[in-house]
């Protein structure tokens, strides 16, 4: 019988709150490309098995972060810094998460939404957390794809391709994911510091990733527009995508105010790029379209 405090630090070790933020990211790009058909059965296979894959990155990329986690105020206290779960056995319960979740998709889905979530895998376990997040100025760039591949498996798990929808899919919430990150490393500019890990605003100052921010916030606010204009969504995706987006743009354009604390323009930039990814993912999935004919066309 596991003992209660290791249960927790069993879901601890996953990060709850990332699955959750990823299940909804991939039952907007399922919805999306589901179009009113829901085949509940796939649904629901998919959003356990990238779940899974999600959990066992995660599990690993604790197991393998131990020694700057232990060097920053806010994971300090992760279980495998504080030794309530080794290394050892988070590698292994990662894996085993790993195993049952690739093996899920792989016999419900298809080779094409298998592929992008082995993908993902790679680069946030292997190419982001063993190297480039530790050496390079750019490892947010490349763990951006990664965190842009869930609504892409679960579109693609449903249209069997990676077409001109997974394409706009994979673009904007890759754009996302920058501001977002960047806003986190600007407010916890210190732990970051402290683990010397070469994020942006350590790396080359607050000052430019401001600007990397702005820059990245309105492209994404194109971007998102091209579900829209490609047929894939109405006009109440239009509306909701401009309005969050331009609100999240606004609020960006607040970092250059006077007298302004930075350490709260950056959180303020954070939970908006959470309300705007929210947002978008639901109403994508409730607000779609049939693609024209043309496209269809494009697209075999």
């Amino acid at each position: 019988m596991i003992r209660p405090y290791l249960k927790v630090a069993y879901l601890q070790v996953i990060k709850p709150g990332i699955i959750m933020g990823n299940l909804i990211s991939v039952a907007g790009g399922f919805f999306l490309a589901s179009r009113g058909d829901i085949d509940c059965s796939l649904m629901w296979a998919t959003v356990l098995g990238l779940s899974l894959v999600v959990a066992s990155g995660c599990a690993i990329n604790n197991c393998i972060d131990r020694d700057i986690d232990a060097r920053m105020r806010r994971t300090c206290n992760r279980v495998t810094v504080t030794g309530e779960l080794s290394g050892r056995t988070a590698l292994i319960y990662g894996l085993l998460l790993g195993l049952l979740g690739f093996g899920l998709l792989t016999v419900r889905t298809n080779g094409v939404a298998v592929g992008f979530a082995v993908f993902g895998y790679l680069v946030y376990v292997g190419l982001y957390s063993l190297w480039m997040k530790r050496k390079s100025v750019y490892g947010t760039l490349v763990g951006s794809l990664s965190g842009a591949v869930p609504p892409v498996v679960g579109y693609c798990a449903v249209s069997g391709q990676f077409d001109a929808g997974a394409a706009i899919l994979l673009l904007m919430f890759s754009l996302w994911q920058m501001p977002h990150s960047y806003a986190i490393a600007i407010f916890r500019y210190d732990d970051y510091a402290a683990a010397n890990i070469p994020v942006l605003p350590v790396a080359e100052g607050i000052a430019k990733a401001k600007r990397q921010i702005v820059l990245y916030i309105a492209v994404f606010c194109l971007v998102t527009v091209l579900l829209p204009l490609g047929g894939y969504t109405g006009l109440t995706f239009m509306a909701v995508s401009c309005a969050t987006s331009l609100w999240w743009l606004v609020m960006a354009f607040n970092g250059y105010r006077r007298g302004l604390e930075e350490q709260g323009w950056a959180r303020r930039v954070f939970v908006l790029s959470i309300i705007t990814i929210t947002a978008i993912s639901v109403t994508m999935a409730l607000d779609f379209r049939a693609v024209p004919d043309a496209l269809l066309v494009l697209n075999r």
